[in-house]
């Protein structure tokens, strides 16, 4: 069994390499990637199934590099390790993952136990593992009222982009009422204040990307990835 790992840091890469072969007898060759870029070279030359990938990376971030990877090999099994448990990561993944792909997400400060199991259920067993620590982090971020739903999330990328309503509603193909009603709702989810303590007013977007930035709703890695996807689309309307 081949591993890739794709870590740009050497001593996270190298407890990466000790964890797995203790955890797995099975693998007889284990690859090691500095960036995302590179470990879409890596698992394509050498036809890799199994990766450790961690998220936060220069020159292509894990879940760009896991898309690529997932569109030429769908049934490749990859472990996302990272040090945060962002919304923007949990949904970026979940909506790059191919059916019947598996998948899991760890923590970095998980124990070395924990990330063994990890390895073994997502890479040998094939199960999809988000680690329990992720979910309680985003349960004390926010309650399920507050949850977005996918077409709001996309509006909120498109926001952070610089969209304007009309441009918005001609790419996710909605009316511009429904764009601005989503709008709304976002404003409502995020709990953006409109006027401050002394009654002067706020631009609702701006501080809808304020509040989305801190709760980690989004991060700089999914703001890079939908100003991609946007310039594809960009490039197909023309």
């Amino acid at each position: 069994m081949k591993v890739l790992i794709v870590e740009d840091d050497q001593f996270h890469a190298s407890y990466l390499e000790d964890a797995l072969v203790e955890a797995l007898p099975e693998v007889t060759q284990i690859f090691h990637a500095l960036n995302g870029e590179e470990g879409e070279k890596q698992a394509r030359s050498a036809r890799i199934e199994a990766v450790v990938m961690d998220l936060q990376m220069e020159h292509r971030n894990g879940i760009e590099a896991a898309r690529t990877i997932w569109s030429e090999r769908p049934h490749t099994r990859i472990l996302f390790w990272s040090n945060y448990a962002d919304e923007a990561y949990l949904r970026g993944i979940s909506t790059t993952v191919p059916e019947d792909s598996a998948y899991g997400y760890v923590l970095k400060t998980a124990s070395r136990d924990r990330l063994k199991l990890a390895l073994r259920a997502v890479l040998v067993e094939g199960q999809i593992m988000v680690d329990r620590e992720i979910h309680r982090l985003q349960r004390r971020a926010s309650s399920p009222r507050n949850v977005l739903q996918d077409s709001e999330y996309e509006i909120l990328l498109d926001l952070a982009i610089g969209l304007q309503d009309k441009l918005i509603a001609e790419r996710r193909g909605m009316s511009l009422r429904t764009v601005q009603n989503r709008l709304l709702s976002l404003y409502d989810k995020l709990g953006v204040d409109t006027v401050t303590d002394e009654g002067l007013p706020l631009n609702k977007r701006v501080r809808a990307l304020n509040r989305a930035l801190m709760t980690r709703t989004i991060n700089i890695d999914s703001l890079e990835t939908a100003q991609r996807e946007f310039e594809r689309w960009l490039a197909r309307r023309g």
